[in-house]
This record gives C-alpha cells, structure tokens and sequence, in this order.
C-alpha cells in the first residue's frame, strides 16, 4: 500500500514503502517494474516514471533467485564477522576475489558460493556474494562482501561516498620522510602536519601495458592515498613499514602512488622491482629477505563503514600476516658492524 504524500515516480514511491524485510533495492525494483512485476490495483505497470496515488495497492512477484554460473568450491576461509546482510573476510595473499579469464575458480566469489550456500538472498536477482571492493590477488587483508541486494546497495553508495575507512599496512623502499628534498619535487606530493605524505594525481589505464596504471595530471580518475611512517629500518635507513589510508579507491592505488613517489613497495613485480640495497645499511638477513619476499608486502588492516541495514558503526582490524611479521622482525635486526 501506498502512504501519503507519495514521490510522483512509481519507483521512487514503491522503493520508500516496499517494507525493509523484503530486501529490495531501488534498482532490483525499477528492474522488476520493466519486467511487468510491478501491479498497481491488479494492473502490470512497467513505466517506472509513471504517477501512482496514495492508498494504491502494489503487488510485486519476485521469482526465486537464480543460480549463479560460478561454481562454489570447498576453499577454507577466515571469517571475521557475519551476519544476514553481509559477511567480512580476511583474505590471504595469492586468492584473486573473482573469477576471470586467467582465474576461473579457486576464487574468493568461488569460495563464498559454497560457505553461504542458502544464506545468499540473491543480488540483482542472482544467487551470488555481491562484491562492492577488490584487493589484488597478492595483497592480503580484509573484504566486506554482501549477501543481499539492500546490503549490496547499500555498501556500494559508502564506497562511492569514500566513507568507508580502510587503512593498509605496506613495506617501502625508503623512509617517506618530510625532511627529504627529494620528495618536495616530486609532482603530486606534499606533506600535511604530523609527517604525513599526501599524493593527489590522477590514475588511469597505461597506454601500453593493459595490467599497469598510470599517473597522470590531466585525464583518468582522480586518486589520493595518503602515508604515514611506522617504522624505519637500516642504518642509514633504507626501508619502512608504512601506514597508508585511502580518500579514493582506485586500482592498483597504493602501488602505483607509492612508486610515484619514489616509494615503491617491496616485493612488487609491477611497480617496484627488486633494488640493491646497501650491505652495511641492513643486516644479512634483512636483506636476503626484502631480496625472496614473493609478493608486495600490502595488507588490507582497517575496514570500518556503516552497517547497510542496522545504521551500526563496524570497524574491524587484521593483523599482519606471517610473511609480513617474519620480513619486518629480520629487518629489524642491528646490522652488522
């Protein structure tokens, strides 16, 4: 039934009355409404602009949602949090989130299908996790994924507003420090009070290697990262565990910002490569491990946003993984002198 004073467009008015329970978005409505769904006083209407009065009657059919294409396979994973609406995962390095061309299963999406099972109210119609943000295959750390279409729209509008908080623990070559020089000439850089490095560039596909992101000044998507030191290694030192928060959420960010910078993250096959680093700056071990680490040393730390039903504040935290914890303990160690 339609309440008083009602939005002039049928979607809008249906999609505020629809009760919550029903776990339908606008955009799974204004589908069902062009798909001639939607009867207003036993009448199909599938012109979502069209005019509805208060005190008509809706009647919505909404088929069983259908089974997803994606497979769901056995694949052990560590659930930080779950609950109707959504389900938080704290993702090991070497699983890519969604199944692709070069990756058809052994998916964080492949995995999720099997651990929901039932529990998957269906997102646009689909029985499927609704994934609203990805972390690259070899950086570990925390995911929200929704199990339901509000909560997939509703999580999808935070990540669109930059309101959701994500802080990554990351380890550099260098300090990022205010005091080098070498940074204030860097394009795109300044430093806010607290020793905090702000990049501000835009980022966008590079012209010539599809799996690379490029930075530019003029054109792509608009992209701040920002970074604070933790922890400084080597004397003199030479590397850093590093804290970086994100304004925006491109691909790639962190990584491409960080090597912008002069920065690039150890262990990263794209953006870093592997640099010489000095023998009486570290000790042996040190490194031998910043040399054998196998990925970019990126960890997903800090997810908070708003619970897309409830309205609650969530904030959850991951502590670093082991091969993170081990490269930090041996660069830590004195070196020889």
């Amino acid at each position: 039934m339609i309440a008083e004073d009602p939005p002039k467009r049928l979607d809008k008015a249906v999609a505020r009355d629809v009760p919550e329970e029903a776990s339908l978005s606008r955009t799974r409505l204004a589908r069902l409404i062009e798909e001639g769904s939607l009867h207003v006083d036993g009448v199909a209407v599938t012109d979502p602009k069209a005019r509805v009065a208060e005190g008509a009657a809706i009647a919505i059919t909404v088929e069983d949602a259908d089974e997803s294409h994606i497979g769901p396979e056995d694949i052990p994973l560590e659930v930080i949090f779950e609950d109707d609406d959504l389900i938080v995962i704290n993702k090991p390095a070497g699983m890519v989130v969604h199944p692709a061309p070069g990756s058809p299963n052994g998916t964080l999406v492949n995995a999720l299908l099997h651990h929901c099972g039932d529990s998957l109210s269906g997102v646009g119609g689909v029985k499927r996790p609704g994934i609203v943000h990805r972390i690259d295959k070899e950086t570990s750390g925390l995911l929200v994924v929704a199990k339901s279409d509000v909560a997939h729209q509703g999580l999808a509008a935070q990540f669109e507003r930059h309101t959701v908080e994500r802080y990554y623990r990351a380890v550099c070559y260098g300090v990022p420090d205010s005091n080098d020089p070498r940074l204030r000439g860097v394009k795109g850089t300044s430093f806010e009070p607290g020793n905090i490095l702000k990049i501000t560039t835009q980022l966008a596909r590079h012209k010539h290697d599809r799996q690379r992101q490029a930075v530019l000044f003029d054109g792509g998507r608009h992209a701040i990262t920002r970074v604070r030191i933790v922890e400084a290694f080597g004397t003199p030192e030479v590397a850093a565990l590093v804290e970086c928060w994100l304004e925006t959420g491109r691909t790639h960010q962190i990584r491409v910002h960080m090597a912008h910078a002069g920065h690039s993250l150890v262990g990263d096959p794209t953006y870093g490569g592997k640099r010489k680093l000095s023998q009486k700056a570290l000790n042996p071990a040190g490194i031998a491990a910043v040399g054998g680490f196998a990925r970019q040393a990126l960890h997903a730390a800090v997810l908070g946003f708003e619970h897309p039903v409830s309205g609650e504040m969530m904030r959850f935290e991951a502590p670093l993984p082991q091969d993170m914890e081990d490269l930090i303990a041996k660069l830590s160690r004195p070196a020889l002198g």
